[in-house]
């Protein structure tokens, strides 16, 4: 299977790009009436015409797949699936995605094609910090890597000083991390003394599988000297490789060739305007194994259909604000974790490391955020606290505690960051 490249990408025009969805979608449809899952889902004499068709199609939910678990959303024998991968079942079971020989190698293309987009070429050392073993994130990164010919490193989760001192010792160029890891990697930098201009020849950061702020961007780019895209991707859809910032970082482009994106009000269903802020879903348009239609991914984002900068006519979706369960409501107001995220990274006295305590008293909730302050900027914490309460009051619209500690008291997270913590006024913190 051929790799697009960025001039092939950048021709196909809005009218190409929808005849490819129509034929896509009618298959796909198909595709997924040989599944249990579909088969109770969805009347068979239902006809697409146009894409407007598919919101004939019924909403699927992460209920749907785990009642359907292991292997009721196989749309194929299981002896033509060659791989399994999973999601952790923090609800009990876990997610499950099987593909075919054809469906990894259309993923491995999709995900190639957006790191060659942002710049990663075969001269590249790229390491992946990800866990190479069910989750996506680890073999999804790592085969893409290996089909552009870049040298790929699977380092895994290694913890911070090491993995510094394995892009010192190796000469890596390029790497993938969930967010607060590369943030995590900023304060290692620091701590180990290492010029990023003289010791390192990194160059590109990719990240995703969680939210992150443009205030963890800027960090991430200003610490460790590179340019840092966001990635998107989940396990029910194939895992990374759904969409990508492009070298604009203006909004991620959805690879609509493959997957079809809608917005909508996650109360009512409904399909939303462009530009209007709601719940992604994505149906696929090329998957064998497992087809899903109209997967509600919890999301949060908006989705806009104008012409990027860089050339591209693939929409792009805007920077996942959190999934529709992590809103915080306080007094009323929705706070978003990536608001305080924004506000703590951006007060550089801050080592980014931080907590926020949700205590339930009776009919309502009080916030607290704790935060660690480097020791060399301790002695100036009133100030710090100032600062970040101003800015926590500018991004959320409320007025928030902040507890200031020493650098060093508060745990350090080295793999996905759990933030939130919550719990009624008679516990102990």
């Amino acid at each position: 299977m051929a790799l697009f490249t960025q001039d092939r990408l950048k021709s196909i025009n809005k009218k190409e790009l929808e005849k490819i969805q129509l034929k896509r979608l009618k298959w796909s449809v198909r595709q997924a009436l040989r599944s249990r899952l579909y088969k109770e889902k969805i009347r068979e004499n239902l006809v697409i015409k146009r894409l407007e068709d598919i919101q004939q199609l019924p909403l699927t939910t992460k209920e749907d797949l785990l009642k359907s678990f292991p292997y009721g959303f196989l749309a194929e024998p299981l002896d033509r699936v060659v791989r399994i991968h999973m999601s952790s079942g923090t609800t009990g079971k876990p997610k499950v995605a099987a593909y075919t020989r054809n469906d990894v190698a259309t993923w491995t293309n999709l995900m190639a094609r957006g790191l060659m987009m942002v710049g990663v070429t075969a001269k590249d050392i790229f390491a992946n910090t990800s866990t190479h073993n069910v989750f996506t994130g680890g073999l999804g990164i790592l085969q893409a890597v290996e089909r552009i010919g870049a040298a790929a490193i699977p380092l895994g989760p290694v913890g911070s000083s090491r993995t510094i001192q394995v892009m010192m010792d190796l000469g890596i160029t390029a790497f993938h991390a969930i967010p607060s890891f590369a943030v995590r990697l900023t304060h290692a930098i620091e701590e180990q003394q290492v010029d990023p201009e003289r010791d390192l020849r990194l160059r590109i950061a990719v990240c995703g599988a969680e939210p992150w702020s443009e205030a963890a961007r800027s960090k991430i780019e200003e610490k460790l000297g590179v340019d840092a895209y966001d990635n998107y991707g989940l396990t029910e859809l194939c895992g990374p490789g759904v969409a990508i910032e492009c070298r604009e970082k203006d909004g991620l482009h959805v690879w609509t060739d493959y997957f079809y994106p809608e917005i909508i009000d996650p109360g009512t269903g409904e399909v939303l305007e462009e530009n209007e802020e709601g719940e992604l879903v994505l149906t696929s348009l090329w998957k064998e194994a497992f087809p899903v239609l109209r997967f509600r991914t919890g999301d949060v984002c908006s989705i806009t259909y104008e012409q990027c900068e860089c050339g591209l006519v693939f929409p792009r979706i805007s920077r996942i604000k959190g999934r529709n369960d992590d809103a915080i409501i306080i007094k009323g107001v929705n706070i978003w974790p990536s608001q305080i995220d924004n506000a703590v990274l951006s007060i550089h006295e801050t080592t980014g490391n931080y907590t926020v305590d949700i205590v339930k008293k009776g009919y309502y909730k009080e916030i607290t955020v704790k935060v660690e302050v480097k020791r060399s900027h301790w002695r100036e914490r009133e100030k710090v606290k100032a600062e970040l309460e101003k800015k926590l009051l500018q991004n959320t619209f409320i007025r928030i505690p902040v507890n200031l500690v020493k650098e060093g008291a508060m745990p350090t997270v080295e793999g996905k960051a759990r933030r939130i913590r919550e719990r009624g006024s008679n516990e102990t913190a």
